[in-house]
């Protein structure tokens, strides 16, 4: 097996590595306009008055700071939900209304798209070009999706026994709190946004505090849209405090999290705790991706190449176990490589870059501290290891080989730029490996042969299996976790349902002799 050539790469990011200089010629940052909190209708400071600084991952340094929410804020936040909820328009207006102010939201999104996409780069650390053609208008398709539903939410009429008739209705769970992820700041909130306020809830949301500038402007052009003061709250601050603060709410009634399964437990212990609200939980993967000897090498190995590199590795359903069968195992490992020789880390304003930096600089170090694990235990490093330049937080794309189930780089996520490889004979040897893992979130098969494909994806548990590609989704397509990758689902029908609630109404029917 050949080792990678860094040389490019090392390169090509020296040309733009991370610093708001070298990033000047690709782009003209504009200037961070909202950074306080937002709650009932207005951008306020802190009660504190305390802030934090919001980082550019390209340099490592300040953008901007921001106003830092706790207990106080997440208290007033909800209390202006839940006069929404109980008191407001929101919930009382018709589906088709809320609908419509929904759909200009996701008008308004399309117009200020590029300082949108602007700030998911700078502060995320994401590549321009996927924000702007591919996640922020994605923002917009997911809100005419939900404001879609929002005017077909049907009760049943329901055939009951003894002299009874019944219909159920459906109606808003009511305040919902939305603890968002930092690897997709755009995406997630809009994935749990956009169908709780179709369903006529309203919400207070927390960002995470590595990413809290794309919220902000989104709370911004949600007011503009005309959806009421107090449906939709932003809190920027920490999960310790603002995070824990909507967990134990006693005036929250749902609170849907996306990010570890170690913070997933917590949120799900403090909302038991308090009123025992419900919780939807999106958290950690460790997603196989079994390639049989049928498949096309070509189309494999871009399947597993860009299910874990794509969008530098910081994906919950990233393909991060790669299982090979034996008989194109050196194929891909050699066609794995020539990819990593072309991969570009550097500027995300470049738009010859395929990687940007690493969201924040714990994540950096963290995954920096499992590659040297990987070494230490025995496995092959094929390509990178390690960070390019001194500014910012880039890694060279890393891909081991010879790793064993018992790894600790194969048995906990990442999260980061690095490729577990396997080899394997048989496709229940390839079953039973892919399953032995706590998580259960994502999967792909790769082969020609429908019997192989069907068994598979009926064999793993995960939430989502890919035939024949990776990372394919949609608004319309239902994804969450087996095991301890949580529960309930985002996306689809499925997740417009879980931000309702189902009421029965039940009366007698007077001449009956039941009665």
């Amino acid at each position: 097996m050949r080792k990678i050539n860094t040389e490019r790469n090392l390169k090509m990011a020296d040309h733009c590595n991370g610093s708001s200089q070298s990033s000047e010629s690709f782009v003209n940052i504009p200037p961070i306009k909202f950074t306080k909190l937002f709650i009932d209708g207005n951008f306020v400071d802190s009660v504190s008055g305390k802030t934090f600084e919001a980082i550019d991952p390209r340099s490592g340094e300040a953008i901007t700071r921001v106003s830092e929410g706790d207990k106080e804020d997440v208290d007033l936040a909800v209390k202006a939900a839940r006069f929404a909820f109980d008191n407001g328009p929101w919930p009382r207006l018709s589906g088709s209304e809320r609908g419509r102010i929904l759909m200009k939201f996701a008008d308004l999104i399309e117009q200020n798209i590029e300082e949108l996409a602007t700030l998911e780069a700078i502060n995320a650390g994401k590549l321009f070009s996927l924000c702007k053609f591919m996640e922020v208008p994605g923002a917009a398709m997911t809100l005419r999706y939900y404001a879609g539903a929002a005017d077909k939410i049907y009760g049943t009429v329901l055939k009951l026994s003894k002299g009874l008739q019944g219909y159920t209705l459906r109606e808003p769970i009511g305040v919902v709190g939305a603890i968002l992820p930092w690897n997709f700041p755009t995406t997630m909130f809009f994935i749990k946004a956009a169908p709780a306020l179709a369903a006529g809830c309203t919400m207070v949301v927390k960002p995470a505090e590595q990413t809290p500038l794309s919220a902000l402007y989104y709370a911004h052009l949600a007011k503009l849209a005309g959806i009421p003061d107090g449906v939709l709250n932003v809190v920027n601050g920490f999960g310790e405090t603002a995070g824990a603060a909507i967990s134990s709410h006693m005036d929250i009634d749902k609170v849907s999290f996306t990010g570890s399964t170690e913070v997933g437990r917590k949120i799900m212990m403090a909302a038991a705790a308090s009123n025992l609200k419900p919780v939807s939980l999106e958290l950690g993967g460790k997603s196989p991706l079994l390639i049989f000897d049928d498949a096309n090498v070509d189309e494999a190995a871009k399947f597993a190449f860009d299910g874990i590199f794509t969008s530098k590795g910081e994906i919950c359903v990233a393909s991060s176990r790669i299982y090979v069968q034996e008989g194109i195992y050196d194929k891909i490992v050699n066609k794995l490589i020539e990819k990593a020789n072309a991969w570009v880390v550097g500027d995300p304003f470049d738009p010859q870059v395929n990687q940007g930096p690493q969201t924040d600089k714990n994540q950096f170090e963290k995954i920096l501290s499992y590659i040297e694990h990987g070494k230490r235990e025995g496995a092959t490093l094929l390509t990178g290891g390690n960070r390019i330049g001194q500014k910012g937080y880039y890694i060279q794309p890393t891909i081991f080989a010879d790793v064993k189930e018992d790894m600790i780089i194969a048995k906990e996520e990442i999260f980061g730029p690095v490729m577990s490889l396997m080899k394997f004979k048989t496709m229940e040897e390839a079953i039973k490996r892919a399953n032995d893992t706590t998580y259960g979130l994502a999967a792909g098969v790769i082969t020609k042969d429908l019997n192989v494909a069907n068994t598979v994806s009926r064999s793993i548990r995960a939430g989502v299996v890919w035939m024949n590609c990776y990372l394919l989704l949609d608004v319309g397509c239902p994804y969450g976790g087996y095991k301890m990758s949580g529960f309930g689902r985002e996306n689809g029908m499925d997740s417009f349902n879980e931000y309702l609630q189902t009421k029965s109404v039940v009366t007698p029917i007077h001449d009956s002799p039941w009665h």
